[in-house]
């Protein structure tokens, strides 16, 4: 018996599912993975992971029928945990391959990660490898009652595989940031019961499982 409770992981076919199921069950959860979407929307806790383009995963939501299913679960209040390109389709759209509509759950637009950094170098993309999360700049403590709270005081490094990040258009929800290049990306967001996180918790080491076992008990 999981001493953690249950996480259901929607599989739309824009991720590598192990990962992520064994990540959750390394904290003792007890781990669904689901391709309904009625199963999906019933779930105690539901995690949208997703590797890839933005419009694939947009198009894949909607072809499998999760796309309502996630808005609907959304507004019930129960914990929903967006990861890498499952973070992005929670937002209003993207530039990526042309403007594509998201799911308009969070108040933002996704683009391209900047390709010169503030010194005029030009960065490599996508952004790949280890980077640190920061407090976005005025927001120092906002880590408090979040999945990042375990990590409060530190700067933890989390592993980031991406080629364009959501730019909120709320400063209120974002959560935390990283630098690359002198640039500031937004790096995580929570909104109420809404937490999504542009690096992969379940490649980021003692860190990331941290932060998903503090998602699972909040």
């Amino acid at each position: 018996m999981s001493t953690l409770g249950k996480i259901t992981l929607l599989d739309y076919g824009m991720c590598n599912m192990l990962n992520v199921a064994r990540a959750f069950q390394h904290i003792g959860a007890d781990v669904e993975i689901t391709e309904d979407p009625c199963v999906a929307m019933a779930a105690e806790r539901l995690v949208v992971p997703g590797v890839g383009a933005f419009a694939g995963g947009m198009a894949a939501l909607h072809r499998r029928g999760h796309a309502e299913a996630i808005t609907r679960f959304a507004a019930t209040g129960r914990p929903l945990l967006g990861i890498c390109v499952g973070m992005q389709v929670l937002f209003e759209g993207s530039d990526e391959f042309g403007e594509t509509p998201g799911l308009a759950v969070l108040p933002g637009w996704v683009r391209a990660v900047p390709d010169t950094g503030a010194d005029g170098r030009k960065l490599r993309i996508p952004h790949i490898g280890w980077n640190a999360l920061l407090p976005p700049e005025g927001r120092e403590g906002s880590w408090k009652n979040s999945m990042l709270e375990p990590m409060a005081g530190q700067q933890p490094e989390v592993y980031f595989v991406h080629s364009f990040a959501a730019v909120p258009a709320d400063r209120a929800i974002r959560l935390a940031d990283c630098d690359y290049g002198g640039n500031r990306l937004s790096a995580a967001v929570a909104k109420d019961n809404i937490t999504a996180v542009q690096f992969h918790p379940e490649r980021s080491g003692s860190a990331g499982l941290a932060m998903l076992e503090r998602f699972m008990t909040q």
